[in-house]
């Protein structure tokens, strides 16, 4: 069953300590339906602190908050959910941990297979790209537009486009067959 809340725009934080009046703008000016917190540090506290900041954040205007790759980050605050990469904890751990109506969004960058045992699996979502050229992973796998195209007939999630989304190439992404596209330097830069 396809998740409608996985739809629109969905932002991803800048790795860097946080700027909530900028976040919160972002959040309003573009409509941003699902917000991703992704700051790469070893500060627990920190990470406790804006991750609870913007869990309230998200709760003021309706928007879906998703930890990056922290399962008991996403447990603490009570997050929407979580999106894992490859070398993350596997669906059925972070199910397990978070419960039934946790999402759990899966990388699965220019693979198809990758998607469909996501979904065989139980995730909620999966993302692919490099879509386009990107800023924050410059090294990133190019998934062609083609492969979204080939994952919408055969798969029933939402499908997120990600990886050098800006608002002048995102509707490529959507007339792909993305639900959403994700964007952090399109819209916090």
């Amino acid at each position: 069953m396809l998740d409608q809340r996985i739809q629109g725009l969905y932002g991803i934080t800048p790795n860097n300590n946080l700027n909530i009046a900028l976040i919160e703008r972002v959040i309003t000016e573009h409509q941003v339906n699902i917000l991703q917190y992704r700051h790469k540090t070893n500060d627990e506290q920190l990470k406790l602190d804006e991750a609870q900041q913007l869990l309230d954040l998200c709760l003021t205007h309706n928007t879906l908050f998703i930890v990056n790759d922290d399962i008991n980050l996403c447990e603490k605050v009570g997050a929407d959910g979580v999106h894992l990469g490859q070398n993350d904890t596997s669906i059925n751990t972070a199910r397990e941990q978070l419960g039934e109506k946790a999402i759990i969004g899966v990388s699965c960058y220019n693979q198809l297979q990758l998607a469909l045992d996501a979904e065989a699996m139980g995730a909620n979502y999966v993302a692919f790209g490099a879509l386009f050229n990107s800023i924050t992973k410059p090294i990133s796998s190019y998934c062609p537009l083609s492969v979204i195209k080939s994952a919408k007939e055969k798969l029933k999630l939402p499908i997120v486009g990600i990886g050098g989304i800006t608002f002048e190439n995102k509707k490529l992404a959507f007339a792909a067959g993305c639900d959403a596209v994700a964007m952090l330097n399109g819209l916090f830069s």
